[in-house]
């Protein structure tokens, strides 16, 4: 009876393992990966102002972006690639329809009564590879009364993230809303900025977001990490290094002090992937100097979430709460990930305990025979994924 749980314990783990790392591999690393909407707000006596960063084909296709990450997982992914392959002025015929249906929730409310924006000037990128998002730049505008005091913006449902920053008053409100969301109530005096619990804790999401679901080079790293060994040491060394490393840079990226092309970095994450993916087949134990690299690796990682914050941008007055929050959310996301790819393990784990306890020390040797099988097979494929981005992100 032990004999068929222990059985049926392999064929799962290795089922699911394999199955999730091949449907990663028909991930794309980079090409349809959705940003969030950036939004700087202003409103001087008579006047409001919207200038947004914003996908147009994302908005325009009816993708639903609050659940979808990448264009290509959605069931009307062709909607979209049919709008990313118009020509610019092709998309901007398009935008009053959306304009209208902004203006229907509607988005601007000041001083409780709503404001109708009218577009006044739409900038759209024409030579951007056609596998890479298209961003737009189109400023909104809306005559306002004089003495208006507080506004409340709305983003609407399926709209994905967006940022809204107000813009030319002292302690600027800076907020983080998902699709369906409002503001709070936004003073136009300013005074609206957050606190360093406030900041903290709304940027936790947005690091977690990062790991899951969208970041699958750092899913697959963490999963090299994971997959040398069934040892917790390894892991608490290897994840250690790694963590301290990326907080490192992630603090001198945000704060201006490290900044390294895209071009440059992104390729070295996905030779990192290669690298630990490759060690884990030729190696079943944690060498001297594995901690060493992947700290100099998790120093790449770090100027690649980085990156991130600065497609969001940090609250001036909150910088130091935003930027802890953030790393607590990127290791949140790390250990759910490790967490998860554990929980896979447990049943082969707790069969195998069963085993030991009733002296069948024969299936026990074989449940580290069944994890290396596991380990060399995902680490294959890891590698053939990180291999495959080097090439792609190299030529980019």
């Amino acid at each position: 009876m032990h004999s068929f749980y222990l059985f049926r314990a392999k064929l799962t783990l290795l089922g699911v393992l394999s199955s999730a790392l091949l449907w990663g591999a028909t991930l794309p690393a980079q090409a349809h990966e959705l940003q969030p909407t950036i939004a700087d707000l202003t409103v001087e006596p008579g006047q409001a102002e919207m200038v947004f960063q914003l996908n147009l084909e994302a908005l325009l296709s009816g993708i639903d972006l609050d659940t979808i990450k990448d264009t290509n997982n959605a069931e009307n992914a062709q909607d979209y690639d049919d709008l990313r392959a118009l020509p610019a002025d092709a998309i901007a015929a398009r935008v009053p329809d959306l304009l209208a249906n902004w203006n229907g929730l509607p988005m601007l409310l000041v001083d409780g009564q709503a404001v109708a924006l009218q577009s006044a000037a739409l900038t759209i990128p024409q030579d951007v590879d056609i596998e890479l998002a298209r961003i737009a730049q189109w400023r909104l505008s809306a005559a306002v009364p004089q003495e208006a005091s507080e506004v409340v913006v709305t983003w609407p449902d399926g709209a994905g993230a967006m940022v809204l920053r107000q813009q030319g008053v002292e302690e600027p409100f800076t907020g983080y809303l998902s699709g369906g969301e409002s503001s709070p109530v936004i003073s136009l005096a300013g005074g609206g900025a957050q606190t360093g619990w406030q900041a903290f804790g709304s940027y936790i999401p947005v690091g977690f977001d990062h790991i899951l679901p969208q970041g699958l080079d750092h899913i697959l790293f963490v999963l090299g990490l994971f997959l040398l060994s069934t040892h917790l040491a390894p892991l608490l060394w290897q994840v250690s290094a790694f963590t301290l490393a990326h907080t490192v840079t992630l603090a001198l990226g945000a704060l201006g002090l490290v900044n390294v092309p895209g071009s440059i970095v992104e390729p070295l994450i996905a030779a990192s992937i290669v690298y630990v993916a490759v060690e884990n087949i030729f190696s079943t134990g944690l060498s001297r100097w594995r901690p060493v690299v992947i700290f100099g690796f998790g120093l790449l990682h770090g100027l690649g979430f980085a990156s991130v914050l600065g497609d969001f941008g940090l609250p001036a007055d909150q910088f130091i709460p935003a930027l802890i929050g953030f790393n607590v959310g990127v290791e949140v996301g790390q250990l759910t990930v490790i967490a998860l790819a554990a929980a896979l393990l447990w049943l082969a784990i707790g069969a195998a305990r069963v085993a030991r306890l009733n002296g069948l020390e024969e299936e026990v040797r074989e449940h580290d025979v069944m994890f290396r099988a596991v380990s060399i097979t995902g680490s294959l494929i890891i590698a053939i994924i990180g291999a495959y981005w080097v090439v792609e992100r190299t030529l980019l």
